[in-house]
């Protein structure tokens, strides 16, 4: 039987992929800071073996707009779980994963575009999003695939009900679960490393296709 693991995993995003990658006939290992495993802990990696598909999920917001009233411990939270966790995964994954596994992580829209009512979630998402497309051709050569997903804002915990009906004001509908698991799969499917798939309501999954930078003159 097939192996995975996800981080994040009693949220509701991450409830939703360990059901879909059970489903798809995987054994699945849960990683959560609620039972005991916290993403931003490097020696915690350590103990992590071979799996044959990885997808880090775990994430949090800092729930602050202004920069001026950032205290250190929302900045240092947010970076520790959405980019420490990621790097330090992706890092203990490349030692252990077989040649074929797959990681897939979860970034966000916001790590796209602006995001200008959590800046320092914008900043963490964008840092993910460069970092798997910037540290995908090196596992290419070790025969790991890496890739990001890109979901819009979903209907979980995460969301604060004044966020949601905000968001349902600007005509916004929120994502399910089960919805950002499907576009995890679609990235997983993929034969390609290095993509960010975008999920939002009512779509299929989307390789979003990034522009190329302007060469000098």
């Amino acid at each position: 039987m097939s192996t995975a693991l996800v981080t994040g995993s009693a949220g509701g995003i991450g409830s939703a992929i360990v059901g879909r990658l059970r489903e798809e006939g995987f054994e699945v290992r849960e990683l959560d800071l609620v039972s005991g495993f916290d993403v931003a802990d490097s020696e915690a990696w350590e103990h992590i073996g071979s799996v044959d598909v990885a997808c880090l999920n775990a994430g949090v917001v800092t729930g602050e707009s202004e920069v001026a009233d950032l205290t250190d411990e929302q900045y240092r939270r947010a970076v520790g779980v959405n980019v420490d966790g990621v790097v330090f995964g992706v890092r203990r994954l490349d030692r252990v994963m077989p040649k074929g596994g797959c990681i897939v992580v979860t970034a966000s829209l916001a790590g796209l575009t602006e995001i200008a009512d959590d800046p320092i979630y914008g900043l963490t998402k964008h840092a993910v999003v460069g970092f798997v497309r910037s540290v995908a051709p090196q596992l290419a050569t070790r025969g790991i695939r890496i890739q990001a997903v890109c979901p819009a804002w979903a209907d979980t915990p995460l969301t604060t009900q004044e966020f949601r009906q905000e968001l349902e004001g600007r005509g916004f509908r929120l994502l399910q679960p089960h919805e950002v698991a499907a576009g995890v799969w679609a990235a997983y499917r993929s034969e390609g490393t290095g993509e960010a798939w975008i999920v939002q309501p009512g779509r299929e999954p989307l390789h979003y296709e990034f522009r190329g930078v302007p060469g000098p003159r």
